[in-house]
C-alpha cells in the first residue's frame, strides 16, 4: 500500500474515547465482539498510568466508496439517534473499548476472569501503591456491589460510599478525566490534613496528569481506499493479540462484497434465525459452530474440486 493511502499521528486517548461516546468514532459490522478479560483490562490501565505504549491503533475514513455497516462500541446507545461516524476502528478495539468502559462509561464494567466466569467490575487507582511506583498493583478491580466479601458472604472490606473511597484512598478510574469534584470531597473527609493533600497532589502529577496528556500512535486509512484492500489490512492487523477465529477473519473478506457473513450465520441482532437456527433444528447438527461448519463447506469444495480434476485426467 503506498504512503498516500494513509496518513499517521498520535492523538490523545480522552479524544479517541469521546469520540466513542458521541459516535464519531466506530466500528465496521464485521468487527468481532469485546472480549477483554480483567486482567487484561488492569494490565492496560497500569500501561497507560505509567505512560508506557500500548500499541497504535489503525481507522478507516468514512465518506468513500467502500462502506461498512456501522456499529457502536461495546456499551454505548445511541437510541433513536443513529450518529454517522467519521472513521471506523480496524484495529485496537479490544484496547480502546476496555478503556472506554472503565473510564468514560459510568457504569460497571461486564468483563469475565481467568477461568472465563462472567464478573463485574469498577477500576480504581490504589494511591499509595500508585505514588510508589507499584503500578500493577495500584490497578483495583472491585466487584459491582464495591465490597469485598468471604467465602461466608460476609463484607470484609467495604467501598461503596464516597467516604470510603476517601477513607482507602482508593480513586475511580470513572473520574480520571476530570477529578475537581473527588478532590473536594477528598479534602473534606480528611480536613484539609496536609499529609493527604500532599499525597492527592502527588498522585495527580504522577498519574491523573499522565493519563490526561497520554497519545496513542493512529494510523488513518484514507477514504480512497479500495475496499479488498481495507479487508486484506484488516486480516493482516488482527492476526496478533486475542486471535480472531477463522469464522471472523472470513467475515472480513466477504464484507468486501458486501455479503454479511455474521448475520447469515447467526441471524440478525444475532439471533437464532440465521443459518445456524435452520441446522440446529437437526439432532444431528445441533452445537455445530461457525468454524466446523465452514470447515466442513471448505472439505467439500476440495473434495469436488479433486474428483473434477480426476474425471477430467480419465
Amino acid at each position: 500500500m503506498s504512503a498516500s493511502t494513509f496518513d499517521s499521528g498520535k492523538e490523545f486517548l480522552s479524544d479517541l474515547l469521546k469520540e466513542l461516546a458521541s459516535g464519531e468514532l466506530q466500528l465496521p459490522d464485521f468487527q468481532r465482539g469485546w472480549v477483554w478479560d480483567d486482567e487484561h483490562i488492569r494490565s492496560l490501565i497500569a500501561s497507560v498510568a505509567s505512560a508506557y505504549p500500548i500499541g497504535a491503533v489503525m481507522m478507516l475514513e468514512t465518506g468513500g466508496d467502500t462502506r461498512f455497516q456501522p456499529r457502536g462500541v461495546e456499551g454505548v446507545s445511541f437510541g433513536s439517534r443513529k450518529p454517522e461516524p467519521d472513521r471506523l476502528i480496524l484495529d485496537g478495539q479490544q484496547r480502546l473499548t476496555s478503556l472506554f468502559q472503565a473510564t468514560l462509561l459510568g457504569r460497571v464494567v461486564e468483563t469475565q476472569n481467568a477461568k472465563k466466569q462472567r464478573i463485574k467490575r469498577w477500576y480504581y487507582f490504589d494511591m499509595r501503591k500508585a505514588i510508589a511506583g507499584e503500578m500493577e498493583e495500584a490497578v483495583v478491580g472491585l466487584p459491582e456491589a464495591r465490597q469485598i466479601v468471604n467465602w461466608r458472604g460476609e463484607v470484609e472490606r467495604d467501598y461503596s460510599t464516597r467516604a470510603l473511597e476517601y477513607e482507602a484512598c482508593l480513586f475511580p478510574l470513572t473520574d480520571v478525566f476530570d477529578s475537581s469534584e473527588w478532590r473536594r470531597g477528598f479534602a473534606d473527609h480528611w480536613h484539609r490534613a496536609e499529609d493527604k493533600s500532599e499525597l492527592f497532589d502527588t498522585f495527580e502529577k504522577r498519574v491523573l496528569s499522565t493519563v490526561a496528556k497520554y497519545q496513542i500512535p493512529v494510523i488513518t486509512l484514507k477514504r480512497n481506499t479500495p475496499k479488498v484492500a481495507v479487508c486484506q489490512v484488516f486480516e493482516k492487523v488482527n492476526t496478533g493479540g486475542v486471535a480472531l477465529n477463522a469464522f471472523e477473519l472470513v467475515t472480513a473478506t466477504y464484507a468486501a462484497d458486501n455479503f454479511s457473513l455474521r448475520d447469515d450465520w447467526f441471524g440478525p441482532r444475532e439471533n437464532l434465525g440465521g443459518r445456524r437456527g435452520k441446522l440446529w433444528q437437526d439432532p444431528v447438527l445441533k452445537g455445530v459452530q461457525e468454524t466446523d461448519f465452514l470447515q466442513a463447506v471448505t472439505l467439500l469444495h476440495t473434495l469436488n474440486v479433486l474428483l473434477t480434476q480426476i474425471e477430467r485426467v480419465q
